[in-house]
C-alpha cells in the first residue's frame, strides 16, 4: 500500500508541477493523466487516504486552479480531479496554506 500511496503522490505532484504557468497543455494528455490518477487513487483503501485527503486537496486543488483557464469548469479532466478532493478547493494555484477549514 505504501509503494500505492507514494506513486499516487508523486504522479498528483507532478502534474501539479507540469500545468503551473502553463499557457496551453495537450487536452489527451490531461485526459490519461487524470484517468491514471483516478485509477490509483481508487485503488487506495478509504481507511488510508484519510491520512493523506488534505494535503491531495491541496495538490490536485492548485493543479484544478491552473487548469481551469485551460480547460474551463466543466472539462471531463477538471471533473475527475474533483472527485478525489473532499474539502474547499485552494484559492489559486499558488495557495499552499495547510488549512483549508474543512
Amino acid at each position: 500500500m505504501y509503494k500505492q500511496i507514494y506513486e499516487f503522490a508523486a504522479s498528483a505532484g507532478a502534474l501539479e508541477g507540469y500545468v503551473y504557468g502553463k499557457e496551453t497543455v495537450s487536452q489527451q494528455a490531461m485526459a490519461k493523466w487524470c484517468n491514471n490518477l483516478l485509477n490509483a487513487y481508487g485503488q487506495i483503501p478509504p481507511e488510508a487516504r484519510q491520512q493523506f485527503q488534505t494535503s491531495c486537496d491541496g495538490t490536485l486543488g492548485r493543479a484544478i486552479r491552473s487548469l481551469l483557464p485551460l480547460l474551463g469548469e466543466h472539462h471531463e479532466s477538471i471533473g475527475k480531479l474533483r472527485s478525489m478532493i473532499v474539502g474547499q478547493l485552494p484559492s489559486s494555484a499558488d495557495d499552499f496554506r495547510k488549512d483549508r477549514g474543512m
